[in-house]
């Protein structure tokens, strides 16, 4: 007897995947998916003195990811490859996406482009974008 997780929007959310790629594919944009087979899930989080960005990449070399900072704009691309298949599987279920990915990101006027660093660790791409000191808040003492 084998169990099947019963997930009754999972057709839904597939067309609605579709729908979105396809409209996206008339648009005009680079940084839609439609230059891209998947977009890796990711978290941002802004400190006092530098923005953390988090990309979850299981599969991928972060070594291979091309990571770019233009005009202002971070760029995330890469792929995943398909996993080889076994001999001798006679059913798959696949729910991991492969191919191509690209995320950009536009970055306010006030990081420091220079000293961007990027790091990976379990599947999980971190790139950290310092601000410019003259960016951060500055406590004024009031003097009576």
């Amino acid at each position: 007897m084998s169990l099947t997780r019963y997930e009754p929007w999972s057709l839904h959310r597939a067309l609605l995947n579709e729908f979105t790629r396809a409209l996206d594919a008339n648009s005009q944009d680079a940084s839609t998916g439609a230059t891209a087979d998947w977009t890796p899930s990711v978290d941002i989080a802004e400190y006092a003195d530098k923005f953390v960005l988090s990309a979850d990449i299981p599969g991928v070399d972060p070594a291979s990811v091309e990571v770019t900072l233009e005009n202002g704009v971070l760029t995330l691309s890469g792929s995943r490859e398909k996993a080889v298949e076994a001999a001798g599987v006679e059913r798959r279920r696949i729910e991991r996406a492969t191919g191509r990915f690209f995320r950009r990101f536009a970055l306010p006027d006030t990081i420091d482009g220079e000293s961007v660093s990027a790091s990976g660790k379990h599947g999980v791409l971190e790139i950290v974008i310092p601000k410019r000191p003259a960016s951060q808040p500055r406590r004024i003492n009031v003097t009576h």
